[in-house]
């Protein structure tokens, strides 16, 4: 009876946007580019790629069967299958609850950049301390962060079809055309098309065995892999949309914008820095510091231009921001409402709640707590995302590949993607499940830590 109740996406349309919505998030616009102009432009792009249509869709693929498969969110999807490994059902569900209150804080200061343009204050934010002395306020970035969770919150509440999948369908395509409109503005830029030959054209000569670790770290990332997500969504696919394809849409989405994300910011940057790329910094200071600089010069000494790009810029942000954090909190809540039996507004209201006492630390470690360190220097919100991007997510997807490979069978997964249709890649996906993919996680759990503790670079 309880699956018969459980809500659906009204069909593959709405699946699609939905899980691309999740995957298209902050990691396509801050990491992507720096990672793509640190790597050599075209090399890293082309790895990528071929990493995509591989590595990515085989764990894609396993999560969104998995969750399709058992009808259930993590924690009931590997209890159903494997009673023995519930535990990693456990493991899995820890990564939003880490991630989406820290990720939060920083929605919030996405939403603070967009209301800040909007309201015709690009001067003020290219100012390279603006940024700094926003973030060491005790109350205004709480203001912001309070009122992100609060937004994601009302879309979650109203459910699957109603919330979410509605949503998805209006700020998919609005992130879309606004990257385009800003990429075509960058390209068509004074001296800019240097920027793109160095971004898009291949330089054999700068592949390493470090391209590759920073190309399928990033993607492992930026498609939504080991946290809940996919299984969530899968449990809400009808069995008459095929997975397959679906897994090969999301892909092109999330690829898409990422290449996207690289021609609006690398040309700029480019340009601007005087053809030094490769000396791009990532994370919130490309972002918040550097990106808002090159608007103002971008705008030529119009004082209208610089806040109306850097207003476009900061909504597809804000937007890109808000469909990830939609995919986090509503894959806690449906842990909370498979395993307690609670209702989805009694879950949401305690994941908001939780969501904003779990924040505030991040929130306040660059003010008030912003002497509390951890492992030699990281932030409080640093040592979340470490734990969580860097040491969690590499641990559950490998023990995932290893679930399904050796413990249930790649078969009990390739008969749940060609339940209606054939399986076309499932040569490929067993191959990468069971021998590739274990070997590549291993390498991105070393190579993360590593990078994190500040030993490898990445």
């Amino acid at each position: 009876m309880e699956e018969k109740k459980r809500s659906s996406f009204t069909g593959k349309i709405g699946f699609v946007l939905a899980a691309a919505g999740s995957a298209v998030g902050l990691g396509n616009l801050w990491r992507f580019p720096y990672l793509a102009a640190k790597y050599g432009g075209g090399i890293f792009l082309l790895v990528y790629i071929i990493l995509a249509v591989t590595f990515g869709f085989a764990l894609m693929t396993a999560e969104i069967a998995l969750g399709r498969k058992t009808g259930l969110s993590a924690i009931g999807a590997f209890r159903k299958l494997n009673k023995k490994w519930a535990f990693l059902g456990v493991l899995t569900s820890l990564v939003p609850m880490i991630i989406f209150p820290y990720y939060s804080v920083i929605g919030g200061w996405v939403t603070k950049y967009a209301v800040q343009y909007a309201a015709g204050g690009a001067e003020q934010a290219a100012d390279p301390n603006f940024f700094n002395q926003y973030i060491s306020q005790p109350f205004e970035p709480i203001f912001w962060f309070m009122l992100f969770i609060g937004i994601t919150f009302v879309i979650v509440l109203l459910g699957v079809e109603k919330g979410i999948e509605k949503a998805s369908k209006f700020m998919m395509p609005v992130l879309a055309v606004l990257s385009v409109v800003i990429a075509v503005f960058t390209v068509t830029m004074p001296g800019s098309w240097e920027g793109v030959l160095y971004y898009i054209t291949p330089d054999f000569s700068k592949f390493s065995v470090t391209t590759v670790l920073a190309a399928v770290g990033q993607l492992f990332y930026s498609m939504s892999l080991a946290m809940g997500i996919m299984i969530t969504y899968g449990s809400y696919m009808k069995k008459e949309v095929h997975i397959e394809s679906s897994v090969h849409q999301i892909e092109i989405c999330d690829t898409g914008f990422a290449l996207i994300a690289g021609l609006m910011i690398v040309p700029a940057f480019y340009v601007f820095s005087g053809g030094n790329a490769s000396e791009m910094n990532a994370g919130p200071g490309l972002m918040f510091q550097t990106l808002p600089q090159v608007f103002e010069r971008m705008s030529g000494g119009i004082p209208w231009l610089g806040s109306l790009i850097g207003c476009i810029f900061f909504v597809l942000v804000f937007f890109a921001a808000m469909t990830s954090a939609i995919s986090l909190m509503e894959t806690i809540v449906s842990i909370l409402c498979d395993k307690l039996k609670w209702s989805r507004v009694k879950s949401c209201i305690l994941v908001g709640i939780g969501a904003l006492v779990l924040g505030l630390p991040s929130c306040l470690g660059f003010s008030v707590w912003s002497e509390i360190t951890f492992l030699g220097g990281m932030t409080i919100l640093d040592f979340f995302d470490f734990l969580s991007n860097s040491v969690l997510m590499p641990i559950v997807a490998f023990l995932t590949c290893i679930f399904i490979g050796y413990v249930i069978g790649t078969k009990s997964i390739s008969e749940e993607v060609g339940l209606n249709v054939k399986f076309k890649q499932e040569k490929l996906f067993t191959v990468m499940i069971k021998y590739v993919a274990p070997i590549c996680l291993v390498a991105i759990l070393v190579s993360s830590v590593l990078d994190g503790l500040g030993i490898f670079d990445i």
